[in-house]
């Protein structure tokens, strides 16, 4: 599997994920422009120990990320979809993409992929779930539905 965070803001949530990625051999993705270094302490302390364990390709911007990955099956998490993260059919090399902390995924990229979009269930009552948690919360569906390859 793959996570795709498109501008990130936080490094503790950047790096809660470099963890878990670790932890599901899942490739992560980071789309500039990022709010942090990738020297960030914060960044490193988040991830402990795991950096050197999970793959990280870094993209210049989201057009040249789209570029190479133009044909996978890809899956945009917003609050604004119709559609639970539980309905959807997950492959194994499916990315799942997700936007900065403030804002979300920028507009343009949500119409181009607009039957793509899948979302966390949640009561309405705030802005949404933490990044690293919804992350989380779909890459394990994905990850169930493929009877947790190569985890135990």
């Amino acid at each position: 599997m793959h996570i795709v965070l498109v501008n990130p803001e936080i490094p503790q949530n950047t790096g809660n994920i470099a963890r878990t990625c670790a932890l599901t051999r899942s490739v992560l993705h980071l789309v500039k422009p990022l709010g942090f270094s990738i020297e960030d302490r914060y960044l490193k302390r988040a991830g402990l120990d795991y950096w050197d364990k999970v793959e990280v390709k870094l993209w210049d911007s989201f057009k040249e990320w789209e570029k190479h990955y133009q044909n996978a099956g890809i899956y945009l998490a917003t609050t604004k979809a119709a559609r639970s993260c539980y309905e959807v059919e997950y492959h194994p090399d499916d990315m799942l993409v997700f936007g900065c902390e403030t804002r979300g995924l920028p507009e343009e990229i949500l119409k181009r992929y607009s039957g793509q979009q899948i979302r966390v269930p949640m009561l309405d009552i705030g802005r949404s779930l933490n990044l690293s948690n919804s992350a989380a919360i779909i890459l394990y569906e994905a990850l169930r539905q493929n009877n947790f390859p190569g985890l135990r």
